[in-house]
């Protein structure tokens, strides 16, 4: 057990006590080691007096380092622990959440691009030397998925014919990041388009049937696998990202993700929709848990739509606010 040594000690005691009961063993040792350095601090300042001043809790802020992510998840702890003071009577400054920047920049195909990764795609040749033998027919259609859906490529090789309501059109994707279940429209030609695909296969009627199985039908593609062969793809095509800079993503499959976003905010444009409305969809439609997961595929806005990063900044700037400390 930690002996903390500043004022706060038989407080900060307890409330790790009550964290240790109530939270995994990774998000305890984290807890544990913020509030480590927290007591660190308050000893380095020789804090004399429990009642903590905004001072005091903004100098500690800025006594943090590393990525903005991590530096807010720290500050969030501490804000719980200065709520939880109140419970002995304690008041102390609470200080705001440091707003999180991202420096990731995403790679956006052109559509010249786009047509020249399908046009390889439906062409590939047959697979007879690799242990996947129909790779050169599921590959075209996995890609159509994720471009035409905003698919993550888990997402795309996990879906199984029970998966699929023709009918409506309605994708069910039940392996997602999070673990949420989420229905996922499709457009009718990317319907009827995949239907034909599932009856050449002879999948129709089988419900537990891999959309994009291996030579094991009870296997589905890997995702190591499909990398591999959109990287030869982009080869064969010519694709990549030159002199590409920190912080920038070169062309990969993730990437058609971003372009479905893109593609969605040109639509929303051209047919008169609201950037603000169609925003809060658009982030359910890919399975974000928050607004702030969304905000990272909208970076191609700052030259592709510079007013919908104005937008999206004043619509979530009650929710997200940006905090700056003096220097």
């Amino acid at each position: 057990m930690i002996q903390f040594k500043s004022i706060l000690n038989n407080e900060l005691t307890d409330f790790l006590e009550l964290r240790k009961v109530s939270k995994s063993q990774s998000a305890y040792k984290h807890d544990r080691h913020t509030l480590q350095i927290f007591d660190e601090y308050l000893c380095s300042i020789n804090c004399e007096t429990k009642n903590l001043t905004e001072a005091q809790m903004v100098g500690w802020v800025r006594t943090l380092t590393g990525k903005s992510s991590s530096i807010a998840n720290v500050v969030i702890v501490i804000r719980i622990f200065l709520e939880h003071l109140l419970s002995y009577g304690i008041h102390a400054y609470i200080p705001p959440i440091p707003k999180v920047s991202d420096d990731y920049v995403p790679y956006i195909f052109s559509d010249d691009e786009i047509d020249m990764i399908f046009s390889i795609a439906d062409t590939l040749p047959m697979g007879r030397f690799q242990k996947n033998t129909l790779i050169h027919v599921e590959y075209p259609m996995i890609l159509r998925l994720m471009y035409g859906c905003g698919l993550r490529i888990g997402e795309t090789l996990a879906l199984k014919i029970k998966d699929v309501d023709f009918n409506t059109g309605v994708l069910t994707l039940n392996y997602t990041k999070g673990n949420k279940q989420r229905r996922v429209p499709m457009h009718p030609a990317l319907t009827e388009i995949l239907k034909k695909y599932c009856m050449a296969l002879g999948m129709v009627g089988y419900p537990e049937a891999y959309l994009f199985p291996t030579a094991d039908p009870t296997v589905a593609v890997s995702i190591h696998s499909a990398g591999y062969q959109f990287n030869n793809i982009l080869k064969l095509g010519n694709i990549s990202l030159s002199n590409r800079q920190k912080h920038q993503r070169g062309p990969c499959m993730h990437c058609l993700r971003h372009v479905f976003v893109f593609k969605s905010f040109a639509n929303a444009e051209k047919n008169g929709r609201r950037i603000d409305d169609a925003i809060p969809y658009l982030s359910i439609y890919l399975g974000h848990d928050s607004l702030k997961e969304t905000e990272k595929y909208l970076k191609f806005s700052s030259e592709l739509f510079p007013e919908a990063m104005k937008i999206f900044d004043d619509y979530t700037a009650e929710i997200f606010p940006e905090v700056k400390y003096d220097e």
